[in-house]
């Protein structure tokens, strides 16, 4: 049942506003802290432990994702953004004030936790009050939260962090949290969802997981495509300047570049499949380009090409525009009962996935080379390919 016309429009794309606003700040948290290294660091904080203690978010949101998952399908999505924004925005703010490591890192940890509640919750405001057919588009637009939160965390955690030490730094978020809370408070209005009664004899209550493997084929896909995502974004600055001979300017400025043309990717990925009226084949061309492009940059670095730099660009983009897909998909499947915990468990799957490539695809450098990496992320979105499942009828509901 579409619901979508009960507010005017203008309200919809401030909901999506608001969405994007919270899940950027959730990711200036959880991303941005990495920016704080080099100030811990100078404050006598060895590299390993620095690392350590900016993990902490990150342990804190794949920890938190499935929980938060299922309290949006119990209470709604306004409720738990402004619970969760509130939350990260406490635990920033207390973080400000310490002057131990220890109650820094419990601190990041908790705000990691509570920053994990507006990924399904943004995700189920943009599938719940756009129609199908601008679902995709609408999608793509809260999928560049994750790049804005890690541009105004390199432009700023820094400067904070160096003006006026480490703690003070975790301000920034705190501010954006305490706005963001009480935003999503006054403007999101929770999507009309059928009644328990009626969902019940309609079958929504069903558990979307049993009898089908279409969600976790889902899943499985964005896992393993999650990967040559995360390689491009681990190693690219590193292999530019150690690699390829790049200045360290020179290498930061395309990578800014190519994070900006992600984002434009993930709307144009979003909008083509608002046009074919299907999630699953351009994620299925998606996963075809991302194998192609890499299997492309292992032989141009191989053989020691130049045009190893601009596939390098167009690799970033291409591994970048299945987010948005199986995200939406993800949400249409599992149905106004089961969405929060379906997004949950989809977040949880990448997240680990990601945490495993810096040392998994490090170690792999080490022993062989940059085109040995680069082509085994391509046989990787190889395997992904004949898992894309067809659009099931439940998809564009």
């Amino acid at each position: 049942m579409d619901h979508t016309g009960e507010v005017g429009s203008t309200r919809k794309w401030s909901m999506l506003a608001l969405g994007v606003f919270g899940q950027s700040t959730s990711s200036l948290f959880v991303h941005g802290s990495a920016f704080l290294i080099p100030a811990l660091h100078a404050d006598g904080l060895s590299l390993p432990m620095a690392g350590l203690l900016v993990a902490m978010p990150t342990v804190g949101i794949v920890l938190a994702l499935i929980a938060w998952g299922v309290v949006v399908d119990r209470i709604g999505e306004r409720r738990v953004l402004v619970i969760g924004l509130g939350s990260m925005c406490l635990a920033a703010t207390a973080a400000v004030f310490t002057s131990s490591y220890i109650a820094l890192g419990a601190f990041l940890l908790l705000g990691g936790i509570a920053a994990a509640s507006t990924n399904s919750a943004s995700g189920r405001v943009v599938v719940g009050w756009f129609p199908v057919n601008r679902r995709g588009f609408a999608m793509g637009i809260r999928q560049m939260s994750q790049p804005l939160g890690v541009a105004i965390g390199a432009l700023a955690i820094p400067t904070v962090a160096t003006a006026h030490g480490v703690p003070a730094a975790l301000a920034v978020p705190a501010v954006m949290a305490g706005i963001a809370a009480i935003g999503c408070g006054i403007g999101i209005i929770d999507p009309p969802r059928p009644s328990k009664v009626d969902a019940a004899k309609s079958g929504l209550l069903n558990n979307p997981y049993r009898g089908d493997s279409t969600l976790l084929r889902i899943h499985s896909v964005s896992v393993l495509l999650v990967i040559p995502q995360a390689a491009v974004w681990t190693f690219a600055l590193v292999w530019l300047t150690q690699d390829r001979g790049w200045s360290l300017p020179a290498a930061g400025a395309l990578i800014t570049g190519t994070q900006l043309l992600g984002a434009a990717g993930r709307i144009g990925a979003g909008a083509w499949s608002d046009l074919l009226g299907s999630r699953m084949r351009p994620l299925r061309y998606v996963a075809i380009a991302a194998a192609v492009t890499m299997a492309a940059l292992a032989l141009t670095d191989w053989i020691d090409w130049a045009v190893a730099i601009p596939i390098l660009v167009i690799a970033s983009v291409v591994t970048v525009a299945d987010n948005g897909l199986a995200f939406t998909a993800v949400a249409e499947i599992a149905g106004p009962y089961w969405s929060g915990r379906g997004l949950g468990i989809q977040n949880t799957g990448q997240n680990l996935a990601s945490s495993a490539v810096p040392p998994l695809f490090g170690t792999l450098i080490v022993a062989t080379n940059y085109p040995t990496m680069w082509l085994v992320t391509a046989l990787i979105a190889v395997v992904a390919v004949p898992l894309v499942p067809k659009d099931p009828a439940a998809a564009t509901t």
